[in-house]
């Protein structure tokens, strides 16, 4: 087992790559069906411009062949997804021990789209817009669920996806196959799912936990919560909290909760009782004041004792200090084995590990911005979403490839200039440019490379316009 939380000499990413892709072998039934797949892949880090299917046929060098069976991956059932995802999800257990929990982080995003009649679409919320006037935008919604390495000392981490799953709304433009879905059953669903992945795998003994906002600490999940799955998850200062019942000897039905709680916001008033850490967050060491108050239990669910983790805020007067408002979160409790209810793991793990949520943020920005998310040109019933889902897959393959290669540290390629020696880990930017010095120095595409002028100084001004032009087209 690789652990990349721990420092090592940087290997060449293309061979960690090409053993990723050959492992989801299964999921496709034929070779050549297998090969298109790589090919793509491929085609995909070295395109430039927008990563449609075209551009990328371009890059392989097939603008003249006959694109009809490369269109066919996503408009027919050419590839098996679910396969496709049990494949990688046991591809991350090389790097995790069993003894550790498996730590996922699932949320909701939003792809969007022009079209009125693309299956999927709706109008939905659009997230760029204030809260006191927020506006409407045409757009996919999928619930991402991605597997989170445990941080490194420095506190690094990075999101890989293992699905990404359609969630619908009941307004949407039908889709077949993927009926209506709210968010809370999709990540109910991926949660459940990761859960019997793991036993498949042999896994049954690793705990999952999962990380989420506040759409994910509803009553809805607390009721359904898979067995051996925790959750962390935000909630609201105002959230209404109940006392677990006392035993009663008086006939009739048992009293399900308790006497009213606090409110979340309440506790940060109280003087006594708080505890200080510090957590190692990206290179930062960051002081908190939090404590934990429970069991207690909310309205819907009174089967699932919860606790809350009280963060105290830093003030925006304060000096030298960067503001932070005050954070809540309930976490599910763990079965009694001897009579008292407890935190599935320490409070001050809990905390460090809730941090990392931000890095499936992370990841929705790279996949939008950088590695072409949703520019595929396919509008069919199910190469709407198939081409989306191929996507996010292709880029777990290449930061897996990455964490197994590279680790969570800087990584051997250095930023460009002088004047920014780079962050304390790797960037989908310089992990691109690593796999691209790769493959353009591998012996298949000196075929290919055009060949410079025989003059010194034409070979230079050769040279230079081209590695200008490359440097400069990078988008991550």
């Amino acid at each position: 087992m690789v652990d990349p939380t721990i420092p090592v000499a940087a290997r060449p990413l293309l061979p960690e790559l090409l053993l990723l892709v050959a492992a989801h072998r299964p999921a496709v039934r034929q070779e050549r069906v297998a090969q298109r797949q790589l090919g793509l892949l491929l085609g995909w880090l070295c395109g430039f411009g927008r990563h449609t299917l075209t551009q990328v046929l371009l890059a392989l060098g097939l603008g003249q062949a006959d694109w009809t069976a490369w269109y066919r991956l996503f408009s027919r059932p050419r590839i098996d997804y679910e396969r496709l995802t049990a494949c990688l999800l046991r591809e991350t257990l090389g790097l995790i021990a069993a003894v550790d929990p498996y730590l996922v982080a699932v949320d909701a995003t939003q792809l969007g789209r022009r079209s009125q009649r693309m299956p999927g679409t709706s109008w939905l919320r659009h997230p760029g817009t204030p809260v006191f006037r927020f506006g409407i935008q045409r757009a996919q919604r999928f619930v991402h669920l991605a597997w989170l390495p445990l941080p490194s000392p420095a506190g690094y981490s990075r999101a890989v996806p293992l699905r990404f799953a359609p969630a619908f709304p009941a307004k949407a433009v039908p889709a077949p196959g993927h009926p209506p879905c709210k968010e809370w059953e999709a990540g109910l669903a991926a949660l459940a799912w990761t859960r019997a992945a793991l036993d498949a795998a042999g896994r049954q003994a690793q705990r999952v936990l999962a990380l989420g906002d506040g759409h994910y600490s509803t009553r809805h999940i607390w009721v359904g919560l898979p067995a051996r799955v925790a959750v962390v998850a935000r909630c609201a200062r105002n959230r209404a909290l109940f006392a677990l019942p006392t035993p009663s000897s008086r006939r009739g039905r048992p009293r399900q909760y308790g006497a009213r709680q606090p409110r979340p916001d309440a506790w940060l008033h109280e003087r006594r009782g708080w505890r200080r850490t510090t957590l190692s967050v990206r290179g930062r060491s960051i002081p908190v004041t939090f404590r934990v108050e429970g069991p207690c239990l909310v309205k819907g669910a009174p089967a699932q004792p919860l606790f809350l983790l009280v963060v105290k805020g830093i003030d925006q007067r304060a000096k030298r200090k960067r503001q932070r408002d005050p954070s809540f979160w309930l976490v599910s409790a763990v079965a009694p084995d001897h009579g008292a209810w407890t935190l599935p793991w320490p409070a001050t793990d809990l905390l460090a590990w809730a941090w990392q949520r931000w890095e499936i943020e992370v990841a929705h920005r790279e996949l939008k911005a950088s590695f072409g998310l949703g520019e595929p040109q396919c509008w069919g019933p199910r190469s709407a979403i198939v081409s989306v889902q191929w996507t996010v897959w292709a880029y777990a393959v290449v930061v897996l490839a990455g964490i197994r290669a590279w680790g969570l540290g800087r990584g051997p390629v250095a930023p460009p200039g002088r004047w920014w020696r780079g962050s304390g880990r790797w960037s989908l930017a310089r992990l691109w440019q690593g796999y691209r010095q790769e493959l353009w120095g591998a012996a298949e595409f000196h075929r290919v490379w055009l060949r410079t002028a025989g003059n010194w100084y034409e070979m230079a001004d050769w040279l230079t316009a081209r590695t200008n032009a490359t440097l400069a087209s990078s988008r991550g």
